[in-house]
């Protein structure tokens, strides 16, 4: 290893002249099989991680198969210190012919809000408003994107949820 050393350095200088690996490109989703979006809709995608950085938390499972992904559709509106929703369906729908489930949007309503007295003076300010309801969550699969259909004043965020590793027993009563 000693003859190496005297070597290493004209080896570095002669490192910019030559040829690179060239990276792999990321592959560009293919999404002919979803179909384009109806007229005064948009098309959100949304492509999963395949490897995300392990949890810190010891108790979260590390299979993807105990994982859910929340999709959220809202929009983002001027909102004064009241509570804010609005009312819509967010559904599975199969492509024909190809088996894959894709998520539409629907029945959307006009955003509601408690109705609170706010603080005098305090501001308006700008916030995400999702729809109301039950959280809408599916199966965290890494192979295929996420396809949702929403009206094109709405926009779709997601959120991953983690299961724990321990199973508790229920009580039978």
């Amino acid at each position: 290893m000693s003859f190496v050393r005297p070597l290493l350095p004209g080896l570095l200088a002669l490192l910019p002249l030559l040829p690179l690996p060239r990276a792999a490109a990321v592959p560009r989703l293919d999404l002919a099989r979803y179909p384009s979006p109806a007229a005064g809709e948009r098309r959100w995608v949304i492509q999963l991680p395949g490897v995300l950085p392990p949890t810190r938390d010891p108790s979260l499972s590390p299979s993807p198969s105990d994982w859910r992904v929340e999709l959220i559709v809202g929009r983002e509106v001027e909102v004064d210190c009241n509570r804010h929703h609005f009312g819509g369906r967010l559904r599975p729908e199969s492509l024909p012919g190809w088996g894959f489930t894709v998520y539409r949007v629907s029945d959307v309503g006009p955003m509601v809000s408690t109705r609170m007295a706010c603080p005098p003076g305090e501001p308006k300010r700008r916030a995400f408003v999702p729809m109301g309801g039950k959280p809408f969550v599916v199966p965290y699969n890494a192979s295929l994107p996420i396809v949702v259909y929403a009206p094109r004043d709405l926009e779709v965020r997601w959120r991953l949820w983690k299961a724990e590793k321990q199973q508790r027993p229920a009580q039978p009563l």
